[in-house]
């Protein structure tokens, strides 16, 4: 009895040991050998965040198609630039003079200054993206605004200007077959509800009708060529659309069984500032105002833009994490919340916002004029820059990414173009400690094909944020496991759920998850994930994925 009684008692001091420390190589090795993840090119890197031990690296210094994952770079560059507070600011001019009859000799022009989110978007955004309708509220309330000032009559043009930035709607390396949906969405400094129309195609009444479409929000920008039949019950639903890039005719065919719920797809808007201009001429007419021009957009040229030289990376990362101040352009200049690595912008000059009916300035340290000479009839001000990336980071929103690179190129005084804009990411980046051979990015959204980055370089990126006096905030930003944004049905009712602030990536043959993570004693950690060239469902690798981030999770602490 006395030695059963004893080994009764080991057992239980037994059970309160601590489970041995998993070897976190050799598990997340063994994950990735199995087939067919072996023949997927793996890049992925760990690191302790108080520490900086390595957790797990493998190729961690080779190039990888990040997808997505793009984004961090693009919003954590806009962020530091223009600070949290940042606002934009979209009027209606009159460029003439308006006499004692509300008669304007001239156009009326509706000047957009790169707002992504002139829409029927809730701000800020929690826990998911809504959408509150109507989606043409904002350029409701302007046009309330402008019937308010007195105006009867326009004589000259109603004009969707969106010269503010440069006549660039895509970037290099994006697939003809995105143009026509909204991952693939032109990018405008006038935008309006993420360039999209929304299609709702119902069955019709009975077999062999067409089926019913209508247009959200209700416009005849578009021609619809509609083929989609009615089909019996039951029948399996079979739907194609197609627009060809430069067209406004969008071709519909397939068929839609009787008792179907129906469907509804986004479609990408041709010219958006166009777009805009139309439909804001209606809201006006609306409101009993005559336009007796034309509805048109007023572009800017292609080659907005002056990259000053690039200054050289810096040397050794300081004790805080900040790299030692670096030789930057006279002009460059602070932002809300300063960014020790950036300069800051001077009052009047880029948070100024000043309108672009004055003469883009492409010679950095020109301040820009604060006013307009023509009079604003109306004004919309944006929430806060923040709330923008968050909708960015957390639902992986092309477009608004897309924005904030010609933001950051903008308020840097680079101009409001792609290579100004990938000039000033260009510039925060090696600021912050990243090699300039460990990266190419030919978009801010991680939509072309032709972006690179290795898991090393996002790594730095990440612990370089988390120093800042923004990091918090940016973290936030991302989707949280099991929670929210893109990551809310991931990695739900396992160890990491709610441990994990990351970004997603995702394109064909192409996943990644890169960010911030908590193991289960408290301790921090970041890391990067890359899988490419896979021919694999994207649901295998991403459980492949999720597998080594809770591995982090469960026993993430470096070895001894």
């Amino acid at each position: 009895m006395l030695v059963l009684a004893l080994t009764l008692q080991l057992s239980a001091v037994a059970a309160r040991k601590p489970a041995p420390k998993k070897d976190i190589a050799k598990e997340i090795s063994a994950i990735l050998a199995q087939p067919p993840l072996d023949r997927a090119h793996w890049g992925i890197d760990a690191v302790d965040l108080d520490t900086g031990k390595a957790l797990y690296s493998q190729n961690p210094e080779q190039l990888f198609l990040p997808a997505s994952n793009d984004k961090l770079f693009t919003t954590a560059a806009a962020l530091a630039i223009a600070g949290p507070d940042y606002r934009f600011h979209t009027t209606v001019e009159a460029e003439g003079n308006i006499d004692d009859q509300g008669h304007l000799l001239g156009n009326l022009v509706i000047v957009g200054r790169g707002d992504p989110n002139i829409s029927g978007r809730i701000l800020p955004y929690a826990l998911k993206t809504q959408r509150t309708p109507p989606h043409t509220q904002i350029l409701e309330e302007m046009a309330d605004q402008v019937a308010k000032s007195g105006l009867k009559i326009v004589d000259g043009d109603l004009i969707g200007d969106d010269s503010y930035y440069a006549f660039e709607r895509y970037a290099e390396g994006w697939a003809l077959d995105d143009l026509q949906w909204s991952d693939g969405a032109p990018v405008s400094a006038l935008s309006f509800n993420d360039n999209v129309v929304f299609l709702n195609i119902l069955p019709g009444p009975l077999p062999g009708d067409k089926a019913l479409i209508a247009v959200e929000p209700e416009t005849g920008y578009y021609e619809l060529d509609n083929r989609i039949v009615t089909s019996a019950a039951g029948i399996t639903r079979k739907i194609g659309i197609h627009r060809d890039p430069g067209s406004k005719k969008i071709v519909l065919w397939g068929s839609l069984p009787l008792g179907d719920a129906g469907m509804k797809e986004s479609l990408s808007i041709e010219d958006p500032a166009e777009f805009v201009a139309q439909l804001f001429r209606t809201l006006l007419e609306q409101r009993g105002i005559t336009i007796r021009g034309t509805a048109r957009a007023r572009h800017g040229d292609g080659a907005q833009f002056f990259v000053p030289q690039i200054p050289p990376p810096p040397g050794l990362m300081t004790p805080e994490g900040n790299p030692p101040a670096a030789s930057l352009p006279s002009s460059s200049a602070p932002t809300a919340t300063p960014d020790p690595a950036m300069p800051p912008v001077q009052p009047g000059s880029a948070n100024s916002n000043p309108p672009p009916s004055a003469p883009a300035q492409n010679t950095p340290g020109a301040e820009l004029p604060s006013a307009s000479a023509n009079k604003v009839l109306a004004e919309h001000i944006s929430s806060p820059f923040l709330d923008d990336v968050r909708v960015t980071n957390k639902t992986s929103q092309n477009l608004h990414a897309e924005l904030a690179l010609r933001l950051a190129g903008k308020l840097r005084g680079y101009g409001g173009s792609f290579e100004g804009g990938a000039a000033a990411v260009k510039q925060f980046l090696l600021q912050a400690g990243l090699k300039d051979d460990e990266f190419t990015f030919l978009d801010g959204s991680g939509l072309s094909r032709r972006d690179l980055v290795t898991p090393a370089a996002t790594i730095q990126l990440l612990i370089y944020i988390s120093r800042q006096p923004w990091g918090p905030a940016f973290e936030e930003s991302l989707p949280v496991s099991g929670v929210d944004g893109s990551l809310a049905d991931r990695f739900l009712n396992t160890p990491a759920a709610g441990f994990v602030h990351a970004k997603t990536g995702s394109l064909s043959h192409v996943n990644a998850l890169s960010g911030y993570g908590q193991t289960q004693t408290g301790k921090r950690f970041v890391f990067s994930i890359f899988c490419n060239n896979h021919n694999l469902p994207g649901s295998k690798v991403l459980a492949a994925i999720d597998a080594v981030v809770q591995l982090l999770v469960q026993d993430g602490g470096p070895k001894k």
